[in-house]
């Protein structure tokens, strides 16, 4: 907890060791084996993911150290909130299209400084074992910062493979819910599987962008 309250008081490339750091940290303790297929995602990338649970956050910033771009009301939230303001997350008020254009700005400028950004194209989160369809307002960033677009699987498997739903943070159920059902769980495996990333000066276009971008994390959860 310390790591990370000091996170937000060091130099940048200092803030994404200690993230990283950080967050592998909280997966060991929750019993989560992190399992990712590629050991590089290019700068300035802007990660596209499927969304499951809160744990999603840890398990991106585990692999790949990156800024969010979350709901506005989670900067309310007790802690949680006050970190994530620190750690370059960008809160979005949904349904306001004129909000979004300021968003993106934030985005765009954050991707040419290098920095990886990750969206949940969902809007929402699922039990893990199904991909809703993608909102492609966000990607308009990548278009405009000439940015690659890097579409990343997460899957929550148990290490025969088999899928559970602990992690899920779906529904009704609260995050004392989400968290019981995850130390419940004997053993999970966070899986990233790293798509081709896509050209945005090849595929203007962010709905073409985020239709390829769903059909790529589709097969990642399923294979």
């Amino acid at each position: 907890m310390l790591t990370a309250l000091l996170v937000p008081f060091v130099q940048p490339s200092r803030q994404l060791e200690l993230r990283q750091r950080w967050s592998a940290r909280l997966l060991k303790i929750l019993g989560i084996r992190l399992n990712t297929d590629a050991p590089f995602v290019g700068p300035g990338s802007l990660i596209v993911a499927n969304h499951v649970s809160w744990l999603d956050i840890f398990v991106l910033n585990a692999a790949f150290p990156t800024a969010f771009v979350s709901k506005a009301e989670v900067r309310e939230w007790p802690l949680a909130g006050w970190l994530a303001a620190r750690h370059d997350t960008v809160f979005l008020r949904r349904g306001s299209r004129g909000h979004a254009r300021v968003v993106n700005g934030e985005i765009t400028s954050l991707l040419k400084q290098g920095r990886h950004v990750t969206v949940f194209p969902e809007g929402t989160t699922t039990d893990g074992s199904h991909v809703l369809g993608f909102h492609g307002a966000l990607l308009q960033a990548a278009i405009d910062a000439a940015a690659p677009l890097q579409p990343i699987a997460i899957a929550y498997r148990q290490p025969d493979g088999q899928y559970t739903r602990a992690p899920a943070y779906d529904g009704d159920l609260s995050l004392l819910d989400s968290l019981r059902a995850i130390v419940a769980e004997p053993a999970i495996v966070a899986r990233l599987t790293v798509g081709e990333p896509l050209s945005v000066i090849e595929i203007p276009d962010r709905k073409t962008l985020a239709r390829q971008a769903r059909e790529c994390i589709v097969a990642g959860i399923t294979d």
